[in-house]
């Protein structure tokens, strides 16, 4: 699609064209000054032969889908894993030794593990549509027309032309240029425009910040400098997660404890105690295996894939998996004006001569300048579609608009000998303080008008300072369309404690009043950004106390997001023009609106292709969703990895047979585990992320995982000196697993809290799924479960009980002394 440049030229919040063009400059002046037009003979580029020859050489732009990986490294990340590794070895013993009910453990990974392949690749059909959809179109010239095509489908040698906001796609050499400003912070680092001429390089992952012109590609696909970096940086992954780097810190510390544990063991079933060597390799396994905390890994991924269509469906982009997670942990989000809280489009309400302006001549001159730019934004259409062009107007030069000057302008020919050099854009940086005209604008401004100032040079527009002496010739005024569902976004925020803070380039009171309008708190209180400190803390503290700013340059929304960040924020920042791109960049989360420049969608994580700010709510809900129930169901994972741990060393240490077959503990995983998490993972859950992951489940699996080994083994210690003769270690198992589910089933009735019907309904559904087990022949030779006498059981729900008891001390304890 093609990008069109969407920059106010008052620099009221720009839209496309223009990222800091010259951090540290004068704004008033532009840091080169612009050369006038030539009249050349436009190059036609390629033939449809040529092209067709390149693509059977395989000159193309061929670079991977860089929204997804592939279903071959999904299938591949999905089943070679780790742990997989580990139970695919201890499944084929169990298969060679053990009843087909010791192996059961090794189905339900097969059936957990397909479940993830399944939804991972429903995730990556979701991404992979959404990503042609919001694809840009670059225009390439052939045979003399300009079309629009993939940037899969360019070519060596194609003709790009390049506009305002556009991102240059392949490397190349500068073909045309017209005052044509390329921005290469994203490559250099440095944010200083480039003023590029005919035979210069350009490089693929800059954009264009101001003018226009073409290039040739001199290289593409792969051999394009930007091409590996986007594809690696914009990848369907996992990574750079605190949920994803917690869990793999909780993992390894789990196998460092599982490797000795298991080798003692081991040893302990196989070479100290006498036995059975089938039942004790059996009962080796089954101490094992539930160390293992696989399915955790599992669920999260399943979980974010599932967040990524349930987005997927609302038209919003998840470029990184993990942005989804940040976004729920943002409690400062920076919001454009223009295409977030106000849509796009405006109006012109009113025309203002001043100075004794002829109104005719002045809709003249505005006609003529909305003629004069091929690539007219927001504010010059409006002005197009109320003032037609004269066609004996004709232009000689013109300078393109650039958030660091704040106004555009060009000089004509008016067709009856007589040549005007005009310039449009903020009032308050084309007439000097004082100005008369100043206490009008305001006026107009309070009302959330947008005024642009029509002035005549008395410089022509390659001078250093072309607006010195302008004189004013009148008032545009403009109604910006607000966003009907921005005010209820806005109160979303402020409901969930997230600080919404307007950052714009326009003027002060004048988004002041449209944030006033959409109720934001503070609105009232307005700062013009030229007025900030310099200094990081003092500028940081001045942003904590308000919420609206105007005037903002491109490099100050820049370091904005670093001074809230430097306070401890977690910073999200929307934006959809190239001026946002270093501060979507530098901020935690960065949001791209779907009709935004390419660049700022190639830097945002999370890019809206339908364009509403409405969105953002269920993003932030998903993000909860996630972080939230994750966190939930890795305590039961992690307390089932603790006692399975502490169990084993508890066996090894006492020299006795370990209580369990594998067939024992798949039951009470599925029932108190499997089951239950996989549901609690997909609720719903509305609470605040917060911070310090793996100390956050650990403080609460780490007792109750012991309370859990030490009920149990209690209860089977008790059993072996109640039980006798033939069959007593069957007798001693089951009143140790009745014990132990007892004991889950309190872990997992307190992590399902609050209660709902529904949660109420699987604890309950959970525990008597086991009932049934204990009470039906058929399955309690199937599971090896059979409770002999009375007095053992019922000890054995008592230990349980107490153990409950004991859990619910020990869990206000830790809330208390150990908060979230």
């Amino acid at each position: 699609m093609t990008q069109r440049a969407e920059i106010d030229m008052d620099g009221q919040e720009p839209r496309g064209p223009a990222v800091d063009a010259g951090a540290g400059l004068d704004p008033v002046h532009p840091r080169q000054p612009p050369r006038p037009k030539v009249p050349a003979a436009p190059a036609t580029g390629l033939t449809a032969d040529q092209v067709a020859e390149r693509v059977a050489r395989g000159e193309v732009n061929d670079v991977p889908v860089r929204s997804s990986r592939s279903a071959v490294d999904i299938v591949r990340g999905n089943v070679f894993t780790r742990f997989n590794a580990i139970i695919g070895v201890l499944w084929v013993i169990m298969l060679a030794v053990a009843p087909i009910q010791d192996s059961l453990f090794g189905f339900v990974i097969l059936a957990n593990t397909g479940i993830g392949i399944v939804q991972e690749l429903r995730a990556k059909k979701t991404l992979d549509s959404l990503a042609l959809i919001g694809e840009a179109k670059p225009r390439v010239r052939r045979d003399g027309v300009t079309a629009s095509v993939s940037t899969s489908d360019i070519v060596l040698g194609d003709l790009v032309e390049l506009g305002p906001g556009d991102k240059v796609v392949v490397d190349g050499e500068i073909a045309e240029a017209d005052n044509l400003e390329v921005d290469e912070s994203l490559l250099t680092g440095e944010a200083d425009p480039v003023l590029k001429q005919p035979g210069d390089q350009v490089m693929s992952g800059s954009f264009v910040v101001a003018g226009g012109g073409a290039f040739t590609a001199t290289k593409v696909g792969r051999e394009a400098y930007a091409a590996q970096l986007a594809e690696e940086a914009s990848r369907f992954t996992l990574v750079h997660s605190e949920l994803r780097s917690g869990i793999s810190t909780i993992l390894k510390y789990v196998t460092w404890m599982m490797v000795p544990t298991a080798i003692g063991l081991i040893i302990s079933q196989l070479v100290v105690k006498d036995a059975n060597v089938r039942d004790s390799v059996a009962r080796t396994v089954g101490g094992i295996v539930p160390m293992i905390p696989e399915g955790l890994v599992l669920l999260t991924s399943v979980a974010f894939a599932i967040g990524v269509i349930r987005l997927g469906r609302k038209q919003c982009l998840v470029q990184e998996l993990p942005a989804i997670e940040g976004l729920a942990r943002v409690d400062v989000v920076c919001l454009d004006k223009t295409g977030t809280l106000t849509e796009g489009g405006m109006d012109v309400t009113e025309l203002r001569p001043l100075g004794g302006t002829d109104e005719g001549y002045v809709r003249q001159v505005l006609g003529a300048l909305g003629e004069s730019d091929p690539r007219p934004n927001a504010s010059l259409q409006a002005i197009i579609e109320a003032y037609p062009d004269s066609e004996e107007w004709r232009c000689t030069e013109s300078l393109p608009f650039s958030s660091a000057r704040k106004y555009s302008g060009a000089s004509f020919s008016e067709g009856n000998g007589e040549t005007s050099t005009w310039l449009l854009g903020a009032p308050d940086v084309l007439l000097p303080d004082g100005d008369p005209a100043l206490a009008e604008i305001d006026a107009l401004n309070q009302q959330g008008l947008r005024v642009l100032l029509l002035a005549r040079a008395a410089e022509e527009l390659d001078a250093p300072a072309p607006a010195d002496g302008a004189k004013p010739a009148a008032l545009v005024v403009l109604e910006q369309r607000l966003r009907p569902d921005a005010s209820e976004t806005l109160r979303y925020f402020a409901d969930q404690n997230v600080a919404a803070k307007v950052i714009s380039g326009d003027n002060a009171v004048a988004v002041g009043a449209v944030a006033g309008k959409l109720g934001l708190p503070g609105a009232g209180r307005t700062v013009d950004a030229r007025r900030l400190p310099a200094e990081r803390s003092a500028m940081g503290a001045e942003i904590d106390a308000h919420a609206v700013f105007g005037r903002v340059s491109p490099q100050q929304k820049r370091d904005m997001v670093g001074a809230l960040q430097s306070r401890g924020h977690t910073v999200a920042m929307t934006g959809d023009g190239v001026n946002d791109v270093l501060a979507l960049k530098d901020a935690d989360i960065g949001v791209s609106m779907g009709s935004g420049s390419e660049a700022t969608r190639a830097v945002a994580q999370i890019v809206l292709l339908n364009n509403s700010f409405a969105t953002l709510p269920s993003v932030v809900a998903e993000g909860r969703r996630v972080i939230g129930n994750i966190t939930r169901v890795a305590t039961l994972f992690l307390t089932k990895t603790v006692y399975s741990v502490l169990l084993a060393i508890l066996v090894v240490c006492s020299q006795v047979e370990y209580p369990f077959l594998p067939r024992h503990l798949t039951l009470l995983s599925t029932l108190t585990i499997g089951v239950p998490a996989f549901f609690l993972a997909l609720a719903p859950n509305k609470e605040r992320a917060k911070p310090h992951f793996v100390r956050r489940v650990m403080r609460y699996a780490i007792p109750a995982g012991a309370i859990a080994a030490a009920a149990t083994f209690g209860t089977y210690l008790l059993a072996r000196a109640h039980y006798r003769g033939p069959g007593a270690l069957d007798a001693e198992t089951s009143a140790a697993t009745l014990t132990l589910f007892l004991v889950a089933m309190w872990v997992l009735a307190i992590i399902a809290r609050p209660y709902t019907w529904w949660r109420i309904g699987l604890v309950a559904t959970m525990g008597a799924g086991f009932l049934v087990v204990l009470i039906v022949p058929w399955l309690q030779d199937f599971f090896a479960l059979k409770l002999v006498g009375v007095t053992m059981p019922w000890t054995a729900v008592a230990i349980a009980a107490g153990s409950a008891a004991l859990l619910e001390t020990a869990w206000r304890v830790v809330g208390r002394r150990m908060p979230g």
